[in-house]
């Protein structure tokens, strides 16, 4: 039977309510006990976090008793993510020349990831050949490295190449920057400058072996030593041959948001 005009509805029942309330909520761990065990302290210090309006989740001020899904919500401390899984390591290497980028070599000559902590294992990210040196990024984030090395990321290697033969003809670095054919295809356009008599500056986002010296020995100047120095938005001038260390957060978020990916939690 419908009710009377002016007839009161009555409201459900508290438990009711407590229980819509609830399903309307995201759910989840408390966001509290998602930083404590990021190591942002106990979780009475990032309870004080998130009161003080410090913590946002998916860009919006978080409150006390949210619940997220950290493998999904977006947490950031100050504008800066939370930082990555338990267990997923960063590491930026400078490869020394004789040294190969593989995990074992069945010849015996020093690897890559014997510079660097051995647990976890981690990998190397792309290669660079035994007489390259520079930069070389190794992590266990098997979706970061497979993301950086794809092709259609397009993610940008900058070397230095000391070549032979001295000062280089306009003229074959417009060659270079238009593309240069070698025996896998035609390279795509590159950025090029000649800082020094002999040296270039040579940027490329492909990924093929041996890339920058065949594109210079085909303008008929072999390389006599070739330097990565810029992965990405990776760069770092104070490190020594065979010296290693932890990528920061900014550098890892730079980094993830340059190929499209999740921040890791």
């Amino acid at each position: 039977m419908s009710g009377r005009r002016g007839d009161r509805v009555p409201e459900p029942p508290l438990w009711e309510q407590w229980a819509a309330a609830s399903a309307a909520m995201p759910q989840g761990e408390r966001l509290q006990k998602v930083l404590a065990t990021r190591g942002w302290g106990s979780r009475r210090v990032c309870e004080e976090l998130i009161a003080a309006g410090r913590v946002t989740v998916d860009g919006e001020v978080a409150v006390l008793g949210r619940r997220v899904d950290p493998e999904v919500d977006r947490i950031e401390v100050d504008g800066v993510p939370i930082g990555a899984r338990p267990g997923l390591v960063y590491y930026l290497l400078n490869k020394p020349r004789g040294v190969v980028t593989t995990a074992s070599d069945p010849q015996g000559r020093p690897t890559v990831v014997e510079l660097v902590p051995d647990e976890p294992r981690v990998y190397p990210v792309g290669r660079l050949d035994v007489d390259t040196e520079g930069l070389l990024l190794l992590t266990n984030d098997g979706d970061l490295a497979q993301r950086l090395t794809h092709p259609s990321h397009g993610v940008e290697k900058e070397y230095l190449a000391t070549v032979s033969g001295g000062r280089v003809a306009q003229g074959r670095i417009r060659s270079l920057r238009e593309g240069i054919e070698l025996d896998d295809g035609m390279t795509a356009p590159a950025q090029v400058s000649q800082p020094d008599s002999g040296v270039l500056r040579i940027t490329i986002h492909e990924g093929r072996n041996r890339q920058v010296r065949r594109m210079c020995e085909a303008i008929g100047h072999p390389v006599e030593r070739l330097v990565r120095v810029r992965i990405g938005t990776l760069t770092d001038r104070t490190l020594k041959p065979g010296q290693w260390r932890e990528l920061g957060r900014a550098e890892l978020n730079a980094l993830i948001e340059a190929v499209g990916a999740r921040a890791p939690r």
